[in-house]
């Protein structure tokens, strides 16, 4: 199978990720307009729908997508718009917010294994199990040895997950700062957007340094060949999300799901009226 051009924003496995390397806007893997841009994504979405229809069909393989970013980074609408074509029937996006009482009185992995893919389906996180090495990290909220061997366990996890047939492909949508605080911005300016906007959003910009740092050990320590990490420049949305379902779409061309055969003896079926 042909590479994407959008490949060139996978981590290389093994190598230290630093974040102030990496654009927040980009042109490497595009260099049309954003009308163009547009119309490519158009095409790629459909592009996934006939994919996910043949997944759907086939009911064998299974795709995670897993999306990571900080507040505003565009997470919602890159579910919203990547997958708009496909059959909800076959799709499913899972919000990871706050745990519960009842999830924090399990393993951090306990919420998130009831929701990986069964076989035919694509799943999508939007957060996961990652925000158990970073904002429990920044915030304090476990003990250094304790969040520091959740890499291996993340590891182990999507290594045990690909055993059991799951294509894994993840996301750090990578805002600037500076877009971050123009988005957070426009919610508050905006009416129909100003229940978007939770105050709470605000504190982790103080601690924005200490987030790219835990960003960046996280992508560092869990990337793998088989659980691929991809840094997307995330600044324009229409390229963001175009890179996104560039690489989605390539993935699934690399699964080649098939339609099941038909049943045998209905070549001479005619449905009576």
């Amino acid at each position: 199978m042909a590479d994407t051009p959008f490949d060139c924003y996978q981590v290389e496995p093994g190598t230290k990720v630093s974040l102030a390397r990496h654009p927040t806007r980009d042109d490497a893997a595009f260099h049309g307009t954003k009308e163009e841009g547009m119309a490519r994504l158009a095409d790629t979405c459909l592009d996934i729908a006939d994919l996910q229809d043949r997944l759907f069909g086939e009911s064998e393989q299974k795709l995670l997508v897993i999306l990571q970013a900080m507040d505003a980074g565009g997470k919602d609408s890159t579910v919203r718009d990547v997958f708009k074509e496909t059959n909800p029937m076959g799709v499913r996006a899972v919000a990871f917010g706050e745990p519960s009482t009842n999830e924090l009185a399990h393993d951090f992995l306990w919420r998130i294994h009831q929701h990986v893919p069964a076989a035919g389906q694509i799943a999508i996180f939007n957060r996961s199990h990652y925000e158990d090495v970073l904002i429990v990290r920044v915030r304090n909220l476990v003990a250094r040895n304790r969040w520091r061997r959740r890499f291996r366990h993340i590891v182990e996890f999507e290594q045990m997950l690909h055993d059991e047939g799951v294509t894994i492909c993840k996301f750090f949508l990578h805002i600037s700062k500076e877009e971050q605080r123009r988005q957070l911005q426009k919610r508050l300016d905006d009416p129909r957007k100003r229940w978007k906007f939770d105050p709470a959003d605000l504190p982790p910009r103080s601690r924005w340094d200490a987030y790219m740092t835990a960003y960046e050990e996280a992508i560092t320590e869990t990337a793998r060949l088989h659980a691929p990490w991809y840094i997307i420049p995330a600044d324009r949305r229409w390229y963001r999300k175009l890179a996104v379902a560039e690489i989605v779409a390539q993935t699934l061309r690399e699964m080649d799901p098939r339609y099941p055969p038909p049943a045998e003896g209905i070549d001479d079926i005619v449905i009576p009226d």
